[in-house]
């Protein structure tokens, strides 16, 4: 499925890149810090988004979506697809006009992978980074930080951050894979959410009669 696989590099990417030569930026490294740290203070979060895909020939496809995060726990819909995550299991869920399944794994597996409940962190480990020019997005003031890969390897070499100036929201950011594709991600209607209820997190099978699971675990 082609929206299977937009999640997959939507949400699961390795942390690898290429090797860089560039430094890490004091300034930069305050405003990802600030951003962080406001994210990780938060009980919860929800939020829409928009994502973009663009190869190097011009082809491009756009899908919309929503997502709830709280701590480690996070749901992410698309289009035909959601994902579940409770801390503990991964409920991947595809449901079209002629079938119904969902995929189980041990969230263990997904571990320093790319995930809903890790983008505010994905900078402390493996980039470098330094602060560009300011620019406008989403009609906001916002500090743009690029990140660069330290490691050679990965499917993408660059990540820029927007990141609102005033609020120290994330409001999108961009990947590029070094072969002319970029992806794009914003949020918008980001809400703090403290009372999002377990149950929210965990997919129950038994609500979709006919369902085929398969479980990974």
């Amino acid at each position: 499925m082609k929206s299977h696989s937009l999640v997959l590099i939507l949400f699961s990417l390795v942390f690898a890149s290429f090797q860089a030569f560039a430094q890490k930026d004091s300034k930069a490294k305050a405003v990802l810090d600030g951003m962080s740290q406001k994210y990780q203070s938060m009980k919860g979060f929800t939020a829409g988004f928009d994502y973009t895909y663009q190869d190097g020939g011009g082809t491009g496809d756009r899908q919309s979506g929503e997502i709830a995060v709280s701590g480690e726990k996070y749901r992410l819909k698309l289009p035909d697809q959601e994902i579940y995550n409770d801390g503990k299991t991964v409920w991947t869920f595809i449901q079209t006009a002629s079938y119904k399944e969902v995929t189980i794994n041990d969230a263990g597996q997904m571990e320093g992978e790319l995930t809903p409940s890790n983008v505010y962190r994905m900078y402390q480990n493996g980039f470098n980074y330094k602060l560009l020019a300011d620019k406008t997005y989403q009609g906001k003031a916002v500090n743009v930080v690029e990140l660069t890969a330290l490691k050679a390897n990965a499917p993408f070499k660059q990540v820029k951050l927007m990141v609102d100036k005033a609020t120290k929201d994330l409001l999108g950011w961009e990947m590029f894979d070094g072969q002319g594709g970029m992806f794009s991600y914003s949020f918008k209607d980001l809400k703090a959410a403290p009372s999002l209820p377990t149950e929210h997190f965990v997919f129950d099978p038994k609500k979709y009669p006919g369902i085929e699971v398969i479980d990974l675990r």
